[in-house]
């Protein structure tokens, strides 16, 4: 790919929905770093979430007609679509069955507090900000955003009503804008 053509995201849209391939190698090369970090916090498993990685750009691909700028940013669109797959990939019948059957030293590894893990560099900017947030508020985006829970588990979990969730959720969504503006 050719290092010096730079796109902005009405052009990179439209060279996408356009097809070119040169759009589509830019789209990967600028943005398959920070939607591999969103997977990964869903799928901690790195060859697992480097299959999902490859499943999201084919399905950017296919999809890109139904992208509409005016519903939102490029990247979150994009995001969306990644964290939706990691979630379906954690939910589906054959990630369960291969979590049942793993060797004794995987799931242990696996199953260890985070104590044992170390930090990944591209979320520490993100769990900086967070923490500014209430802790009801920060609880509730971990679970979501992190964790893949749907707002009626964490509603379940949490043991609050899912209008609160909801509430909460978007306050702290709100929050976080502000705090990104």
């Amino acid at each position: 790919m050719n290092s010096s053509i730079t796109y902005t995201e009405s052009e990179l849209t439209t060279a996408l929905k356009d097809r070119r391939e040169a759009a589509f190698s830019y789209l990967y090369d600028h943005y398959a770093g920070a939607l591999f970090t969103v997977i990964k916090q869903i799928v901690p498993q790195q060859e697992l979430a480097s299959d999902i990685l490859q499943d999201v750009f084919v399905n950017i691909w296919r999809k890109m007609d139904s992208y509409d700028p005016t519903k939102g940013r490029l990247f979150t669109w994009m995001m969306q679509i990644a964290r939706n797959a990691s979630i379906d990939t954690l939910r589906s019948k054959s990630f369960q069955n291969s979590q049942k059957n793993q060797q004794l030293d995987d799931n242990v590894n696996n199953q260890a507090g985070p104590a044992s893990r170390q930090a990944n560099p591209d979320t520490i900017g993100i769990k900086k900000i967070l923490s500014k947030l209430k802790p009801e508020h920060r609880v509730l985006v971990e679970l979501a955003y992190f964790k893949g829970y749907t707002q009626e588990e964490i509603a379940e979990l949490e043991d609050i009503p899912l209008g609160t969730v909801k509430t909460r959720i978007r306050n702290a969504l709100i929050q976080l804008r502000a705090y990104f503006d």
